[in-house]
């Protein structure tokens, strides 16, 4: 398997583990109003029949002054209804440097996100996607995270790299997005490793009856039911600073495993296809507001990468 073909299925993965956070497949889309948004009211899901699931409905007509961001109401850190995520901070930042009336289209983030926000015209703009993901007209890059171990401190020196022999005698929680641990960057170092003995599971779908669905996993390294996690590091950044027992966060090296999986991404925002003016404007904006956007997501503990891949 060649290295660009595992970083492609890598950078699906971190998506992914975006749209995927913390949603089952039959929980139904939540409407809920906050202070900014207007949204309209929730109408009931036609069913899927061949012909609607292939013909998207008609976009709606949106005010040209309304910025509609499409995002998840129970996906911290990313997003929330109450608007508490960076997410929602980074979108209130565009709509204000644009000009314009910051208004939400929240849709769980799962299977079709895409198409029912920005294909369907349902919504403007998605806060955050890996750069260069194929499904949206991507901007430039506005930050680079990493994958992070996070372990409870007192381990010296602290687990870092996956060919640390300590591995191998301890239980390893990674995210997973099927049942077949064959997908995830960390599931790809552990299985050339023959390490997936050692794997505890932690599905991205969580329970979306719960805030927060995702952090069970740092939950699990904070209650010892796991001795080190691999996680992405907005979420590990976030919740590991709201654990209830300290926990240490060390980012994965080297960057490029000898596998070829990559720890390493560049997260962009993403536009409808073809629409390379809103492209241009956010580019415009993302090279001007940089410090800005870094600033929020520094307040959010999200572990930012420097050009030289260094945290």
């Amino acid at each position: 398997m060649s290295s660009g073909f595992r970083r492609a299925v890598a950078l699906v993965t971190i998506f992914v583990l975006l749209l995927f956070a913390g949603v089952a497949a039959t929980v139904r889309r939540l409407w809920q109003p906050s202070s900014t948004v207007s949204i309209r009211e929730a109408r009931p899901p036609a069913p899927l029949t061949p012909i609607t699931a292939a013909v998207p409905p008609p976009p709606p007509l949106h005010d040209p002054h309304d910025l509609w961001v499409c995002a998840d109401p129970n996906n911290m850190p990313f997003s929330n209804a109450k608007e508490q995520g960076f997410e929602n901070q980074i979108a209130s930042l565009v709509a204000r440097d644009l000009g314009k009336t910051l208004r939400y289209f929240w849709e769980p983030q799962r299977r079709g996100f895409i198409r029912v926000t920005l294909k369907a015209g349902n919504c403007d703009v998605v806060i955050s996607a890996p750069a260069g993901f194929g499904l949206v007209e991507s901007t430039r890059p506005y930050y680079t995270s990493t994958y992070v171990f996070v372990s409870r401190p007192g381990r010296r020196p602290p687990i870092a790299a996956f060919d640390d022999e300590r591995l191998k005698a301890m239980r390893i929680g990674i995210q997973m997005v099927g049942e077949d641990y064959g997908n995830p960057p960390p599931a790809q170092a552990l299985a050339v490793r023959h390490l997936t003995n050692n794997v505890r599971g932690f599905t991205v779908y969580g329970d979306y009856a719960q805030d927060a669905p995702q952090r069970a996993i740092i939950d699990a390294v904070a209650s010892g039911d796991v001795d080190t996690a691999v996680v992405w590091g907005p979420l590990a950044g976030y919740f590991s600073k709201r654990s209830r027992v300290p926990l240490e966060l060390v980012p994965v090296a080297p960057a490029v495993d000898p596998s070829g999986a990559p720890f390493t991404f560049q997260m962009a925002m993403g536009v409808r296809r073809g629409a390379v003016a809103s492209r241009a404007q956010l580019d415009d904006l993302i090279e001007r507001r940089r410090a800005d956007l870094h600033e929020i997501l520094r307040r959010y503990s999200v572990p930012l990468v420097e050009d030289s891949g260094q945290p």
